[in-house]
């Protein structure tokens, strides 16, 4: 496997194995000892599934407390996904990265616990799949605004589908300091 540390801090871009002929392929999703050799921890506590068509967005989000590190990839369809530094402290804070993962890519992409998180699909349909190292506490979410100008995530859509709750989502500037992670180095 291929891992890429990108400029935010943590944030890696993991390219799988892939063995195929005609057949088709196999792919190790994931490996405890293998991924946690190159940064990524070896327990995860929930796998979620997601499925959308062409233009949903879906973000941005985190937890704090209780965060999530998650592993994400997509299982069929192309996605844009995006990860925010949101971690006070951080030297790249309020920066992202954005990555195409896709089935035929088999790309994958660890997001450390404290940033936020989000993809737009750009295929017809997609399955989002991702591993996390914390439970889901709606309690504990905090929601920034998926086109926060000051963020300028250059998104791959023009007029995304969004939720209600992601459209009600906070700029960075305006969300209270307290409700955000603290980086760890």
């Amino acid at each position: 496997m291929q891992v890429t540390k990108t400029e935010l801090p943590g944030v890696l871009l993991i390219e799988p194995k892939v063995f195929g002929d005609s057949r088709g392929f196999f792919m190790e999703l994931y490996s405890a000892e293998r991924y946690a050799q190159h940064g990524v921890p070896a327990e995860f506590v929930q796998d979620n599934l997601s499925k959308s068509v062409r233009g949903v967005l879906r973000g941005l989000h985190l937890q704090n407390p209780f965060a999530q590190g998650k592993l994400v990839f997509a299982a069929a369809g192309e996605i844009f996904d995006v990860v925010v530094d949101v971690r006070r402290g951080s030297p790249t804070f309020g920066r992202w990265y954005g990555a195409v993962l896709s089935d035929s890519n088999k790309r994958q992409l660890w997001v450390p616990p404290g940033c936020a998180h989000g993809f737009c699909v750009m295929s017809e349909e997609a399955t989002f799949m991702y591993k996390c190292t914390d439970l889901y506490h709606p309690e504990a979410e905090v929601t920034v605004l998926y086109n926060d100008p000051a963020l300028g995530i250059r998104w791959p859509v023009s007029n995304p589908t969004v939720s209600a709750k992601d459209a009600a989502g906070k700029p960075l500037a305006a969300i209270d300091p307290d409700r955000l992670p603290v980086f760890q180095g």
